[in-house]
């Protein structure tokens, strides 16, 4: 039989059974990114070698950057709170603070304890910092009226962040590509920092509204066919990444806002719901086939080499650096008294575990092996990147169904008692 025939056949009769067990896979202590990569693994060259891929492809940047931007765009039309700061209390603190913490204390770790000069250890940083808007489903928010907090967090967080690393990516590229900041410093900061995001979000707003205020308008002549309505929101991606790309703006960042303007554009909340459900549907499927292809790329001599180095960072990441970066960003800094700009110590505590890495990470490891990141230093990052997905993925899908509950409960009497 044909490798490409029988590899459609397994990942059919993969979608088959986790749709199937769905019922049965919520109630362990299991995620699907997890069951992905095992079988992913299994058909790679270790098993039944059924997918043949190198990591250094354009291909695999190519698919990581369309799940991402799907991703973003989901996570947009969940955000369900008004444009105000005080509503966004917990998204500004992981930003602000959580993330940059996480690029330096990376960037420090890698400089001092694995030897990587500054540019190297900063863009290894900026990979490894953002949370993935993917993997982190069973800690997201459930639906678009779900208020709660440490949903709301991580949820908003995973957009923001996925688009607001690059430029510290570009940072890093500059960096290794010339030590003298003279040179290119002013650049970034007015190019890759200021124009870049001012350009994502001009853009994001302007399509996401524009597109809707057609739709609005055409309406008035003659209705949307309800089964061509959800291409409305595939279109918005992908004319607003494209355009945005085409300035020079930060395209992830205009489609997480361009998500936010049509959430906050529909009048009908049953076509919003049915856009967020085609997203998110799309988003899924594509996390089969990006899962399945990193755990086809995971080879034993690598891992070995760079596993103790990779162990390293994902361990002070995991089990250090963001707990501890996220207990202080969600301090209360006295700036306000008010018991509503305080946090639960629960959500503190889950805010610095839920940290999931993936498939954002995976795509800016891409982008930056197309451009000046190869030879030995190229491998190192992208093992020590790859190993890290990895592990997150398995302490996280492990961890998120039981660690969801216990927050549940302390929820529902943190209420009964109030």
């Amino acid at each position: 039989m044909d490798i490409y025939i029988l590899a459609l056949l397994v990942i059919g009769l993969l979608l088959l059974l986790v749709t199937i067990g769905s019922g049965w896979i919520k109630r362990l202590p299991l995620s699907y990114a997890l069951i992905y990569l095992v079988v992913g693994i299994c058909l790679g060259p270790y098993g039944a070698n059924l997918i043949q891929l190198q990591i250094r492809t354009e291909f695999l940047e190519r698919i990581t950057e369309f799940v991402v931007i799907v991703s973003l765009f989901s996570c947009g039309l969940k955000m369900n709170r008004p444009l105000k700061l005080r509503a966004w209390k917990s998204t500004i603190r992981l930003i602000a603070f959580l993330m940059p913490i996480s690029i330096f204390a990376i960037a420090a770790i890698s400089h001092w304890l694995l030897n990587l000069n500054w540019g190297a250890a900063v863009l290894l940083g900026a990979i490894l910092a953002p949370t993935d808007p993917v993997l982190a489903s069973e800690v997201q928010l459930a639906h678009i009226g779900d208020r709660d907090e440490l949903r709301f967090g991580l949820t908003s967080e995973g957009g923001l962040n996925d688009a607001l690393a690059f430029p510290f990516v570009y940072f890093g590229i500059h960096w290794l590509e010339n030590d003298n900041w003279q040179t290119w410093l002013t650049q970034w900061i007015f190019v890759d920092l200021i124009w870049a995001i001012a350009a994502g979000i001009a853009m994001g707003i302007l399509v996401g509204k524009g597109v809707m205020w057609i739709k609005q308008q055409l309406q008035n002549f003659r209705s949307i066919d309800v089964l061509m309505e959800d291409f409305i929101g595939l279109s918005i991606i992908l004319i607003t990444y494209a355009l945005t790309e085409v300035i020079n703006g930060y395209g992830f960042l205009a489609v997480f806002v361009a998500g936010l303007m049509v959430q906050r554009s529909h009048s009908n909340p049953n076509r919003r719901l049915s856009q967020l459900e085609f997203t998110e549907q799309l988003e899924k499927l594509m996390e089969v086939g990006t899962i399945l292809l990193l755990g086809s790329l995971l080879r034993i001599e690598p891992i070995l080499e760079f596993g103790g180095e990779a162990l390293l960072i994902a361990g002070l990441l995991i089990f250090a650096i963001r707990p501890l970066g996220a207990w202080i960003s969600t301090t209360n800094l006295g700036f306000s008294q008010s018991p509503r700009s305080r946090f639960h110590p629960a959500i503190r505590c889950l805010f610095g575990w839920f940290g999931v890495r993936g498939v954002g990470s995976l795509y800016y490891l891409s982008y930056a092996l197309g451009k000046s990141l190869e030879g030995e230093l190229g491998a190192k990052i992208a093992w020590i990147t790859s190993i890290t997905v990895v592990t997150s993925i398995v302490i996280h899908g492990i961890s998120a169904t039981p660690l969801m509950k216990w927050y549940e409960q302390i929820i529902q009497k943190k209420n009964s008692n109030t």
